[in-house]
């Protein structure tokens, strides 16, 4: 899925990241933030960026953060800033249609939950890595 949000003036579309994350429960997440306008103070000055940023994380909460490995690749002096994560723990129920996990075999859990996590990795990643 992509989602694009916008806003204008003085409300940073970074605040409603959190919502986002929540709403879809997506186990590998692309956050990509571009200044690409200004907006004016209240006393009429152009204003390229009216809030701090050093990192997309820096708006999502901790508790949301801390279920994800995220990493930063940002471009500081283009005001671009990209945020990958990816689900810590994989719920092997959460990826089983008409079965229960406890119905399949130990070793057979173990050989799905590693093919996801390959899945996972190389989709993070944007490259065949096994």
């Amino acid at each position: 899925m992509d989602i694009d949000v916008a806003t204008c003036g003085q409300i940073t579309p970074l605040k409603s990241l959190d919502y986002l994350i929540g709403s879809f429960d997506s186990d590998i997440i692309t956050i990509d933030y571009k200044v690409r306008g200004f907006t004016r103070d209240e006393h009429g000055r152009k204003l390229f960026m009216d809030h701090d940023i050093t990192s997309i994380q820096d708006y999502i909460d901790r508790k949301t953060l801390e279920r994800y490995d995220a990493v930063d690749v940002n471009v500081y002096q283009s005001n671009i800033f990209h945020t990958k994560m990816m689900i810590n723990e994989i719920v092997l129920q959460n990826y089983l249609f008409n079965t229960d996990t406890y119905e399949l075999p130990p070793k057979h859990r173990l050989e799905i939950s590693d093919a996801l996590r390959k899945e996972m990795i190389e989709i993070f990643s944007g490259m065949n890595i096994f």
